[in-house]
């Protein structure tokens, strides 16, 4: 009775009191030490950096913050407050600065914070970051806590209870040990799939460290392939906090029972004891060995555990597997046609495998490392901004390599093939050579540009370990308010297959036979089929208002202008697919829109059947999803329709296992599995995989070169256009006193675009290589150089005023969705400044054309820069005169908005500059007027005749210099029409009939 009493006291008293720490401060424990207070002295900012900032998996998942006022804050007068709707994952992190030295954590028990629950049961990841050259680099320490309470609550989280994250680190790790000395910061990812608020305040170190609390146990690899009859050694590592002796002795019991493998027959059954003394140095390592054993009968490979248990340690994340490598089967032999092998390996493989090999993960969404094997997974990619930890070619490789090890421990040895968007580039890698994007590829007009940028993407791709790009972008964009209008070669279904050149860059030869190069990676032609015709307004995804949208075109329509670059790529041997998020709604079928993933008629029927695509289909980044329906019916309909692959980049494991039960309820036949399958085990076996399923780094030293960075150079020098340019501004002297302004003129990541670094861009500093204004200066012009152009105007000769757009990418770039055609109030006041001091051209760095309204007058000069990539020595060869302007507009530049969309071959065509305009320097223009045209058409007819494309080209170039010196900036439409259908008979190879345009367009000027 007294005792139910006392307990009941002790109750009311707790409720009475504040709240408090969940344990009580000892009396010589060190004083707290803040980490955040959220008063303010920590700033919203980006490394290197102190401060505090958020991300997450796309551009929505971001959760938004901000310095509440609260009269409730434990601390002070405010908290962190935010909201956020996670679809993949988010959260925030608190960085130190990377210029500081790290902070020491290690004479304190744990970190603590006050949280206000909402009692949802959700469950909130609290992270550290130890060790490593800065807060990029550091190691991933992860813990958890769960809102299962109400308002205020302080969370204490000891160091103890933070485990080693094994799906996110830089590559190799550091030492996989909580060190403590070396701390850079925290993180917290919030709780996906729903929307929520929070608060959080007073972030602080807490307690007295306990010195025994951390040894720790680690393997040198979590798989050890080897050759039947050989020996596999694992190493065994110890260490701990602070690098400190062990305090006491750590113990190791090993075995090796329980694998695929036979013990006495496969291997020597290990089993035994290894002991690490007390005072036994951090970073001691010992060895076991297992010894496998050669039999005569071909084999699968087989797994053989190394059971450990650790006493006086944390044990190994994984359970290490010793495998012994699959031998002996017509698979593993490459004299065999590629055919027959996969004819043998397909016959060996289970359903729950066949579907495996259709899987695509993000690499970073990965549960486990091992979770490759254990899915048998067939592919991993790394979304836009999805990098190892450095961001350097040998971590790509590394990292690369380590997820291939993990497939090595599956019964057949299937090598995973890993897929980035190298789309101008390697532009994930920092350092890479960053070509200009598509739109400037098509305003060269040249396809031997476009294979050699392809040629340099897959060498330096290849050479980080990745044998799979999802490139090129064979879309016709048919509309300048597309945000992804920069990733196609242009309007013109004619142009876009010229250029399709870049998949032999990429892949070499059509048969395939040079993808096991170093040098070559897959080819990806995307986006089947009709995503650049999307109608404005029809897009249903977020606050997209046209990509992902629906495509309205006849069928005659559709095969003129959508399905021709594919009909070409196809052709050309290009090994992968990718359809389109966009829905395909073709008149008089009676159908209405329908999502590309679900079109059977077009991937089966179109693709496979007609056109003859013997590679796979990939879907695109979480496509399937939006096809009406569950998730069943949605994995059900899209393999149906002819997906060999799908893109499931965090619900992997709900996507294999819905295969797996469709296939055995009939709903998909077998036949299609092996199918998909088949497809996707010939590209590996024609990489070489199955051979070398590693890195080959031997191009490693090429990544950015200097030859590398020449080739890119000549693209961006090939892809400027040259829209006006009165009483021969261009190109400069260097004696002139060049005055330089615009947002764009000295920025590495506005001139890059989107799809650099990471998905949507950025700007500023992201990546090494030349800005516009560093190539002017380093032309040996004489540069005043003032962003803003606040800078004093007089005494210049000429001004160069660069402006443009801000990086963006997909959805997120459509106009109306945040962005517009109009250059921003300070581009415009530094056209305004400068052209109204001085002469002066402007150059638009840009994704498309901007609208620059009444201002066109007072510009002397135009220059259509489009995002010419890192090497801004290429913008500076033509406008110094190292090389002439000969680029040609790949889009029509529109006079407004109101005209959107115009297009060549419009019925209605009147822009401010015709699809193909493109004025030149140091070239002759050719003297006469409508005799010397008539001459040229007759020459034109006679090379057509004799098939001399060469000569052909040549002379309707000719003729649309000399129509291009005589309409000068008076473009009606009478003169735009012609001048623009020209361009276009000139591309599909009739030249005379180009030059007639040209004439008519002449005698209209």
């Amino acid at each position: 009775m007294r005792r139910t009493a006392l307990l009941a006291c002790a109750t009311l008293l707790t409720g009475l009191l504040p709240l408090a720490s969940a344990g009580a401060a000892a009396a010589d424990d060190p004083a707290p030490v803040p980490l955040d207070r959220f008063e303010g002295e920590v700033p919203f900012a980006n490394p290197p950096a102190e401060g505090i900032f958020t991300w997450g998996s796309d551009n929505d998942d971001p959760p938004a913050l901000r310095l509440a006022g609260r009269t409730d804050a434990p601390e002070g007068d405010k908290v962190l407050a935010g909201t956020y709707d996670i679809s993949g994952y988010g959260g925030f992190t608190h960085e130190f600065a990377s210029t500081e030295p790290p902070r020491d954590w290690s004479a304190h028990r744990g970190v603590r914070f006050w949280w206000h629950g909402g009692n949802n049961g959700r469950k909130i990841a609290f992270e550290i970051k130890d060790g490593g050259a800065n807060g990029g680099a550091s190691e991933l320490w992860t813990a958890s806590f769960t809102d299962d309470f109400t308002g205020w609550k302080r969370v204490e989280i000891p160091f103890t209870d933070f485990a080693y994250r094994t799906d996110h680190q830089p590559v190799g790790g550091i030492d996989q040990v909580l060190g403590l000395t070396r701390m850079w910061g925290y993180a917290v990812t919030l709780p996906a799939g729903t929307q929520g608020d929070f608060a959080m305040d007073g972030v602080e170190l807490y307690g007295r460290a306990d010195q025994s609390l951390r040894a720790s146990l680690t393997t040198d690899a979590a798989v050890y392939p080897v050759t039947e009859g050989g020996t596999a050694t694992v190493r065994l590592t110890v260490a701990t906090t602070g690098a400190a002796p062990l305090a006491e002795p750590v113990t190791v019991r090993y075995d090796t029972s329980g694998g695929t493998a036979e013990p006495g027959r496969d291997y020597t059954p290990a089993a035994g004891e290894i002991t690490f003394p007390a005072g036994t140095a951090s970073g001691t390592t010992r060895t076991l060995r297992v010894p496998t054993l050669k039999d005569r009968s071909a084999e699968a490979a087989e797994t053989v555990p190394v059971k450990l248990a650790v006493t006086g340690a944390e044990p190994p994340a994984d359970t290490p597997q010793v495998v012994v490598d699959a031998h002996g089967l017509p698979y593993l032999d490459s004299r065999l046609p590629v055919g027959k092998r996969v004819e043998d390996l397909l016959g060996r493989l289970s359903l729950e495998e066949k579907a495996g090999q259709m899987t695509q993960a993000e690499r970073a969404a990965l549960t486990e490392p091992g979770d490759v094997a254990a899915y048998a997974l067939g592919s991993l990619l790394s979304g836009g901004g999805s990098t190892p930890t450095p961001n350097t070619p040998e971590a790509w490789a590394k990292m690369i390599d380590a997820f291939q090890l993990r497939a090595r421990a599956t019964r057949f040895q299937i090598p995973l093939v890993y897929g980035v968007d190298a789309v101008h580039g390697h532009n994930n890698l920092a350092g890479a050579t960053i070509m200009p994007h598509n739109i400037g590829l098509g305003a060269t007009r040249d396809p031997a540009v476009a294979y050699r940028a392809g040629a340099v993407t897959a060498a330096e791709t290849r050479a980080t370990g990745i044998p799979w790009d999802f490139a090129p972008c064979l879309c016709v964009t048919r509309d300048d308010r597309w945000g992804r209008a920069y990733e196609a070669f242009g309007e013109d279904p004619a142009l876009v297959e010229s250029m399709a050149t870049m998949i032999q860059g990429l892949q070499g030869r059509a048969d395939g036979r040079d993808l096991d190069r170093p040098d070559k990676v897959l080819a990806t032609a995307k986006h089947f089929v009709g995503d650049g015709g999307t109608s404005y307004g029809s897009s249903t995804t977020g606050t997209y208002p046209i990509d992902q949208g629906v495509t309205k075109v006849t069928r005659q329509e559709l095969e003129a202008v959508h399905l021709a670059p594919y009909t070409d790529a196809v052709d050309r041997g290009v090994g992968t697919v990718m359809p389109s998020y966009s829905s395909l709604d073709l008149i008089g079928d009676g159908r209405g829109p329908v999502k590309m993933h679900a079109r059977a008629d077009m991937i089966n029927g179109v693709l496979k059947d007609r056109m003859g695509f013997d590679g796979f289909v990939i879907s695109d980044w979480q496509a399937i999803d939006q096809i009406p329906g569950d998730h069943a019916s949605d994995v059900r309909t899209s393999v149906n329709a002819g997906l060999d692959m799908i893109m499931v980049p965090y619900a992997y494991k709900d996507f294999r296992a819905t295969l797996v039960d469709e296939v055995r309820a009939g709903r998909i036949s077998e036949r299609r599995i092996d199918d998909a399958v088949a497809r996707i085990l010939t590209q590996k076996f024609r990489l070489g995989l199955f051979e070398r399923p590693y890195a080959d780094t031997r191009n490693a030293s090429k990544i950015g070169s200097a030859a590398h960075r020449a080739v890119a150079r000549e693209a961006v020098a090939a892809s400027q256009v040259l829209l006006k340019n009165d009483r021969g501004l261009l190109p400069l002297k260097k004696d002139q006193k060049v005055y330089v302004a615009g947002s764009n003129a000295d920025d590495i990541g506005n001139q890059s675009g989107g799809w650099t670094i990471t998905w949507q861009g950025s700007s500023g500093d992201i990546t090494p290589g030349t800005t516009v204004l560093e190539g002017m200066r380093g032309a040996g012009g004489d540069i005043t150089y003032s962003k803003d152009a606040s800078a004093p105007l007089t005494g210049h000769d000429v001004g160069v005023v660069v402006v443009g757009e801000t990086p963006y990418a997909e959805g997120v770039g459509d106009v109306g969705n945040g962005h517009d055609l109009e250059l921003s109030a300070a581009d415009r006041a530094a056209v305004d400044k400068v052209c109204g001091a001085m002469r002066c051209a402007v150059l638009i760095v840009s994704g498309r054309p901007q609208l620059l309204g009444d201002r066109l007058g007072d510009i002397d000069a135009l220059v259509a820069s489009w995002l010419p990539g890192t090497e801004g020595d290429g913008v500076a060869d033509v406008l110094y005169g190292r090389r002439p302007f000969t680029g040609q507009l790949p889009v029509t530049w529109p006079r407004s908005e109101a005209q959107l969309p115009i297009n060549v071959g419009d019925a209605s065509y009147d822009p401010q500059y015709p699809y193909g305009w493109g004025l030149t320097t140091l070239t002759e223009v050719p003297e006469g007027g409508a005799a010397t045209l008539k001459a040229l058409g007759l020459a034109a007819a006679a090379a057509e005749r004799a098939g001399a494309d060469r000569a052909g080209r040549a002379l309707v170039t000719k003729a649309r210099l000399l129509v291009q010196r005589k309409a000068g900036q008076d473009l009606t439409a009478a003169v735009a029409k012609p001048f623009a259908d020209a361009d276009h008979l000139l591309l599909t190879g009739r030249y005379a009939k180009a030059v007639a345009k040209l004439t008519e367009a002449y005698r209209a000027a």
